[in-house]
């Protein structure tokens, strides 16, 4: 049984046991998540919208992705600027998929 989920602005394709990272969710190491499922299919039954089903996930650990370059540049004035940015995201496993 396979499920898109939604989350952070993103969509996801997981499967039972899927370990994936995705954009900081609350709590801690250990704890458990219900994530909206979009839709969920399993073979030839597929059911998508609000009656789709739930996503059980365990929050493995929070760590930083990878770093960007911000650099903002103006020409002819001289003005240069160099910043870097990591986001914070949670790794999670898939524990369950259940049909609505």
């Amino acid at each position: 049984m396979h499920a898109v989920i939604k989350t952070g602005g993103k969509q996801y394709k997981v499967g039972e046991g899927d370990v994936l990272d995705v954009e900081r969710l609350s709590g801690a190491p250990g704890d458990e998540v219900e994530l909206p499922a979009v839709m969920v299919f399993d073979g030839a039954d597929i059911k998508t919208g609000d009656s789709a089903g739930t996503v059980r996930a365990r929050l493995v650990q929070e760590l930083k992705g990878p770093k960007l370059t911000v650099f903002k540049y103006k020409s002819k004035t001289g003005y240069r600027k160099k910043n870097g940015h990591r986001q914070i995201q949670s790794r999670i496993e898939i524990v369950s998929i259940s049909q609505g």
